[in-house]
């Protein structure tokens, strides 16, 4: 929005409000002045401009009691002279908005305006016509954090030579191509502080970057969040004398890292996270002796990490703060010798962040020594090994400690008492188990709290449920065997909790839970009983919801309107009955509705249409019943995912439904529609087209990760949720969780369907798998069928089909999936290299059809006999029986082709690899994807074609 304000908008405010400097006639000589008259008057007319809606300004006022501007919130004033010098209105709670008042222009002695983290935006005046004067006396000018504000072309700096301190955090300065310029010039001798983040700098030509800069006194630069490329390098080098703290983050600076930071001897603080570097630092870092920090996070660094670590031996005795996060460093952090520096060379460190990179081997104990460390991070890497008290020994400052997703096993003796109190305590996936690690319970004073799927299979003991309240804020005790029931957990946590006890063994009723739990997951459990005790989360910012895969009974309960930040519903795989309650259709931001395989019954109430949001409705495998309504097309314009199978539907398919463009699965089987299909499927625009569609935001830093698990995930640390559906793949019933974005399915089979299939299902091209089997219809198979490049999966079997088999149905070479069983079809099967390896099954109960891979030869073909009569009463029914049975060896094939190409895609690298560190989960190595077919087929794979499981495994 900030780019539809006037590009004058900072220019008129700043130029017109300190452009005059005139003095007082006269200095006043009581100690206790009171502020002036005309400046008082000034501040009110501002405040009338002003949106306050907490009553920010309430000091301000013409009553007895507020007579005194220079008391007032925000204001001070010079004891002399009684002139305002400060004005000081940031907020990062309850900000101010509306527009800024031209009365501000009367503060001339002001030399300190912090109006940062507010709303202020509207459209200014023209500059007045009036004297400049000689120079104005800002020193400190704060505008950052207001959205709506345009600097324009930053002209205006120049009439400021006495500021130190320039914050524009956020302001646009897209116009401002010459901005480089101006706050080198001349103009700003004394300039300090410079922070320019995130204002959508342009990127100047060469010619106006200045070689020669007059910024001397610069310490301080954030240009972070621009995207600005490597220009900034030979400007910064000019300021290397006095920089102490340089800020580049979230830019487009690419290859290796320049000797220019080595050269800015003074550096404390050097962030250059979120970019592109690539290789490691040069020898120059060697350089910096005061370096502090270093954010080296989110880059594509390879270095090893001894190499890496021997570079930056100049800062041995300085550096407290190393982020090397999110890049692919390989090599052990185990066995340095003295030649090679280990982290105990750096004994100031206080946060030492390695996650997600390529190390592997064991953890040195010499780690434990680091006895300042307070942060330590060194989750998913590729690190085993067993982790004793010795890795903890002098560790007493720790705070945060993260060995997430690795094979670390803990060998902790049973009466260990840490030297610590954590903070953070992540330990997902690490072997803690099978017992519950007795060396928590002096931990006692974390805020969050994650040993999911960490192998323990016993009780949860008595003192981790009856420890005191705390500041609990993030549990995760999910993917463990434990058991026994859940107390009361109403009194345990700290303001909007996080809770996830899923994938355990806890029974009983569903435990009391907090009043405002923001996200709880208790799914694939033994929990039965009522989920009534929702309705008590009456103060609830709930978001997330998944009570799916227990034993949950009764009807879901009428009292859904005080959760109206809720993003996901998942009470899937339950033995909840009844109708579904009207209040569901008051959750505005619903996006996730899922409540497959329960008993509930009834039509779906009209109010769910204000559920406009939906991404995924899957209500598959229960009793629903009436006519499937067409708002579910109209007002839902977001659906991904909508499974109504396995319900008692009736009547037609509605036209509306057609108003699905983002359709990725559209499953009706199983029900008891009839009627003709509408002939506008090409209005399904993601089946039409490719979308390239991996993953979609849901509200709330959600994210639905399409794929094959069948797991739904939430974690707090990214905020993930990974969708799943169930999915009828040739009679078999699957469920897809993190690659479900490469399925597109059409599921309308074991209805009452009619007439012809119509034309316009050809122009899905990216449809994978059409099932129009255990119907009605008549006529030909579409002509133009060839056009569905993509299908692998076709089934039109008992059906009433009839005539020839299109030649084009022999063009579709990712074919791996077919039965065409049990219609009228005749004449000879076209030939081509996908249509005789199926197996016979696919084409049988047709006794028109002939030709291979049939036994019976066409008519005028060698050996070639009349095709069989047609099979009537009982032996019909055989062979349709049979047909159903069977899953054609094409599709085993094609199943084992996938494994094989996806082994060799995943673990090749793995075993050619120059780093000796292990793959990791989330590596950063693009995998070929669906569009490298050519690949695959290359490999001479002769017994069946690529599938979309194959397929799958090389986007995982």
């Amino acid at each position: 929005m900030a780019t539809m304000l006037s590009t004058k908008l900072l220019i008129v405010f700043v130029l017109t409000l300190l452009a005059c400097n005139k003095h007082s006639s006269g200095r006043a000589s009581n100690p206790k002045i009171r502020c002036i008259e005309s400046e008082k008057q000034a501040l009110l007319k501002f405040k009338d401009t002003v949106v306050d809606a907490d009553g920010v300004l309430s000091s301000w006022g013409s009553e007895p009691d507020k007579t005194d501007c220079c008391k007032w919130w925000g204001v001070k004033c010079n004891h002399h002279t009684g002139h305002v010098t400060v004005l000081n209105l940031s907020r990062n709670n309850f900000p101010l908005a509306g527009k800024i008042s031209s009365s501000l222009l009367e503060l001339q002695h002001l030399k300190y305006l912090d109006l940062s983290w507010n709303n202020f935006s509207g459209n200014y005046s023209p500059i007045p016509n009036h004297h400049l004067g000689n120079v104005s006396s800002l020193r400190y000018l704060s505008l950052g954090g207001n959205w709506y504000l345009s600097g324009g072309n930053l002209e205006w700096l120049s009439y400021f030579p006495l500021l130190r301190h320039l914050d524009l955090i956020w302001v646009d300065l897209s116009q401002a191509t010459n901005w480089l310029e101006l706050v080198s010039s001349n103009n700003l001798p004394l300039l300090e502080h410079l922070d320019l983040s995130g204002c959508q700098l342009p990127n100047p030509v060469p010619l106006a970057i200045p070689l020669n800069s007059s910024l001397s006194l610069v310490t301080f630069v954030d240009l972070s969040s621009n995207f600005l490329s490597s220009f900034v390098y030979s400007w910064l080098v000019n300021l290397s004398g006095s920089l102490v703290d340089v800020n580049l983050q979230v830019n487009l600076l690419n290859g290796s890292i320049p000797d220019a930071f080595g050269k800015m001897i003074s550096l404390v603080h050097l962030n250059l996270a979120s970019n592109e570097f690539t290789g490691g630092i040069p020898k120059s870092f060697n350089n910096l002796s005061s370096l502090q920090s270093l954010d080296m996070t989110g880059n594509n660094l390879t270095e090893q990490l001894d190499e890496f670590l021997d570079k930056l031996s100049g800062s041995k005795k300085s550096l407290q703060i190393l982020k090397l996060g999110g890049n692919q460093f390989c090599g052990t952090l185990s066995d340095f010798t003295s030649m090679l520096p280990n982290f105990t060379v750096f004994p100031s460190l206080v946060t030492l962040d390695l996650r997600n990179n390529s190390f592997n081997g064991t953890i040195d104990k010499s780690v434990g020594l680091l006895s300042r460390l307070k942060y330590l991070d060194i989750s998913w890497n590729s690190l085993e090994g067993i982790i004793s008290e010795a890795h903890f020994s002098n560790l007493s400052s720790l705070k945060y400690l993260d060995f997430s997703f690795n094979s670390l096993a803990f060998n902790i003796s049973f009466n260990w008492i840490p030297p610590f109190q954590l903070d953070v305590i992540r330990l997902a996936s690490c072997k803690l188990g099978p017992d519950f690690p007795k060396w928590l319970r002096n931990q006692n004073k974390y805020s969050e709290f994650d040993i999911s799927g960490a192998g323990i299979s016993d009780v949860v003991p008595n003192w981790f449920w009856d420890q005191p309240p705390n500041s609990l804020v993030y549990l995760n005790l999910s993917y463990n065997q434990m058991v026994g029931l859940v107390p009361d957990l109403s009194l345990k946590f700290s303001d909007y909790p996080t809770i996830d006890l899923s994938s355990n063994r806890f029974e009983g009723q569903i435990p009391r839970l907090p009043s405002k739990v923001m996200s709880l997951n208790l799914s694939k459990n033994n929990f039965s009983g009522s989920i009534s005790l929702i309705c008590a989360i009456t103060e609830s910012q709930l978001n997330y919801l998944d009570l799916s895969g227990n034993q949950l009974s009764g009807r879901i309960p009428d009292c859904w309107e005080p959760f109206q930040e809720l993003n996901i519903i998942n009470l899937a795989n339950n033995t909840l009955s009844g109708k579904l309650p009207s209040s569901l259709g008051s959750l505005s931001k619903l996006e996730v509705l899922q409540l497959r395989d329960n008993d509930l019954s009834g039509e779906l109430p009209k109010s769910l249409k204000n559920c406009s949001g939906l991404i995924i409705l899957d209500l598959g495998g229960n009793r629903f019943t009436g006519h499937i309504q067409p708002w579910i097309g109209t007002h839902f314009a977001e659906l991904i995912i909508l499974s109504l199978r396995s319900n008692k539907f009736y009547g037609d398919v509605p036209v509306g439904i057609c108003q699905l463009y983002k359709i990725h699965i559209l499953d009706f089987s199983q029900n008891d529609l009839s009627g003709n299909l509408p002939r506008c499927f090409d209005n399904f625009s993601a089946l039409v087209h490719r979308d390239d569609l991996m993953e979609e935001t849901i509200g709330f830093n959600f994210t639905v990760v399409i794929s094959v698990d069948g797991q739904i995930v939430f974690d707090s640390k990214s905020r993930v949720y990974l969708g799943n559906a169930l999915v009828q793949w040739k009679g078999q019933e699957r469920e897809y969780g993190k690659t479900l974005g490469l399925l597109k399915i059409i599921d309308l089979s074991s209805n009452k369907l009619s007439g012809e299939i119509p034309q316009e299902i050809a122009s899905l091209a990216e449809l994978v798998s059409l099932n129009l089997s255990t119907n009605n219809f008549t006529g030909k198979i579409v002509e133009d069928i060839g056009q569905m490049k993509n299908l692998e999966s076709l089934d039109l079997s008992a059906n009433r089909l009839s005539g020839k088999i299109p030649a084009t149905l022999g063009l579709l070479n990712f074919l791996s999936v077919l039965d065409l069983s049990n219609n009228n079809l005749s004449g000879k099967i076209p030939l081509s290299t996908q249509l005789q390896r199926f197996d016979p099954s696919a084409y049988s109960g047709n006794p028109q059809l002939c030709g291979d891979p049939l036994p019976n030869k066409c008519p005028g073909e060698e050996g070639g006999t009349e095709p069989p009569p047609i099979a009537t009463g009982n032996e019909k029914k055989i062979q349709e029986e049979d047909g159903d049975k069977l899953i054609t060896q094409g599709f085993y094939i094609s199943m084992g082709v996938g494994f094989a190409y996806g082994f060799w895609a995943i673990f090749g690298p793995m075993l050619l690899s120059n780093c000796r560190g292990g793959f990791r989960a989330n590596q950063k190595a693009t995998m070929p994807d669906s569009r490298h077919r050519p690949l695959a087929l290359a490999m001479n794979f002769q017994e069946g074609p690529l599938s979309v499981f194959s397929r799958m495994s090389l986007q995982e």
